[in-house]
């Protein structure tokens, strides 16, 4: 028997306890996750930008004019198509714009020689020479690598996580080989998103 009035234990229940534990860790896979897919999509932004011998938009992505002022990135001021395999069309909205659009192009390190006919410029992407195409292939293997490296940085973070989690008993060792695991397939799965994108860029540099 107890003396005076009862008082009712606070118990957690095992079940929600491994409840709790659980959406912990899965907080740290979807956040691993949403980070690495970031890294791939960095990477697959960057490659865009790397000419080859077929006309693609994005080649333009990098090249910005100067608006009133103001840096703008030239997809917000014209409409940019392939207009065939070798040739991008540029129309601008504004045509007292096309002359710095010109300019622009010219000043990148994109190699290309634009010509206008009044709102509508046109850009032809010359062949690439057989070394410099083995060039661009060096140039997006090594981002790719760093985007490998950046992958790999997200699982080491994740995974530190996870062990602090291990170190404060709030998971076991099962728990922890568990999660590290899952959080390698994770990064194994977007490693492999990155070397297809890779080995699609690659392709398109060695077309004729």
């Amino acid at each position: 028997m107890h003396n005076g009035a009862w008082q009712p234990t606070a118990t957690v229940r095992p079940d929600n306890q491994v409840s709790r534990v659980r959406n912990v860790i899965n907080e740290i896979r979807k956040d691993a996750e949403i980070r690495m897919e970031k890294c791939v999509d960095a990477f697959k932004s960057h490659i865009s930008k790397v000419r080859t011998g077929r006309a693609s938009p994005s080649l333009l992505d990098g090249i910005q004019i100067d608006y009133y002022g103001l840096l703008t990135p030239l997809r917000q001021l014209a409409n940019i198509i392939a207009e065939d395999s070798r040739t991008l069309a540029i129309t601008v909205f504004d045509r007292t714009l096309a002359p710095a659009v010109e300019k622009a192009i010219m000043a990148s390190d994109l190699g290309l020689n634009p010509s206008s006919a009044g709102t509508v410029i046109r850009v032809p992407l010359p062949p690439l020479t057989e070394e410099r195409r083995r060039d661009l292939i060096k140039v997006v293997r090594a981002e790719a690598e760093q985007g490998r490296v950046s992958v790999r940085n997200v699982r080491r973070d994740a995974n530190d996580k996870v062990k602090a989690l291990l170190k404060d008993k709030t998971i076991g060792e099962d728990e922890d080989r568990r999660s590290q695991d899952e959080i390698q397939k994770l990064t194994d799965a977007w490693i492999k998103k990155l070397d297809s994108a890779l080995a699609e860029k690659e392709a398109e540099l060695m077309e004729i």
